[in-house]
């Protein structure tokens, strides 16, 4: 079974310094049907104006992953971490018994576009942890995070596993869906159809449950989403 969102139909907020779309419930915006999908919890799409960002806050008892698509984050959190996240980058934040953190575009002149991506842990309490890479893209699917940091991918505390999916125009990917009953596709860029009946575009969510193949076909060039086994 598959459910599509457009992208039109995401919830979302504007405050002039960020303009951010939510796939799932998220702040003042709820929607029943759209409250999570397995353990993955929140996908934002955040545009951040240059200069500008969300100040010190706190975080408890969720993996937190940022992907950058545009510009960079500046990141400072409690534990004593301060690094600038490009754009291609992963950044993984495990809260635990308790983080807090600030993210501020540190340009000048460009709007920073990330994702900002919460799973639910299957364990709690925990101590806080931060990992960030720049994965080269070496397969079709790249393996980004696994709970066993399989490949080099990145450690997450939860039974779930995200491949950034790239292709070219006319590529096809053909993917065994055995990890868990759900899965979640975001697409980043491009437009791609999947399993021959539904095209995605960027911005647009694709829920899956009980299905045990996926087969995506790029219908551009550049295409580019995000595989979530959850």
């Amino acid at each position: 079974m598959m459910q599509y969102r457009p992208s039109h139909e995401r919830g979302g907020a504007n405050f002039g310094w960020l303009e951010s779309y939510h796939s799932f419930s998220f702040g003042s915006y709820h929607d029943p049907n759209h409250t999570n999908h397995g353990s993955l919890r929140v996908i934002n799409e955040d545009y951040v104006q240059p200069g500008q960002g969300f100040g010190t806050h706190p975080h408890r008892n969720m993996e937190i992953l940022s992907y950058v698509i545009d510009g960079a984050i500046a990141h400072k959190d409690s534990e004593g971490n301060e690094y600038q996240v490009p754009a291609g980058d992963f950044q993984l934040m495990s809260a635990g018994k308790g983080i807090t953190h600030s993210e501020f575009n540190p340009s000048k002149t460009q709007a920073l576009n990330f994702l900002q991506i919460w799973i639910m842990p299957n364990v709690t309490e925990t101590e806080p942890g931060y990992q960030q890479k720049a994965f080269v893209q070496t397969e079709k699917a790249q393996l980004i995070f696994s709970p066993d940091g399989a490949d080099g991918s990145l450690n997450i505390k939860q039974n779930a596993w995200l491949h950034r999916v790239r292709l070219s125009e006319g590529e096809d990917l053909s993917y065994p869906l055995v990890k868990t009953p759900e899965a979640y596709i975001h697409m980043v860029k491009g437009e791609v159809s999947i399993n021959q009946s539904q095209a995605l575009q960027a911005g647009d969510g694709l829920k899956i449950s009980a299905e045990t193949e996926l087969v995506a076909r790029a219908k551009t060039d550049n295409v580019e989403f995000l595989l979530f086994e959850v």
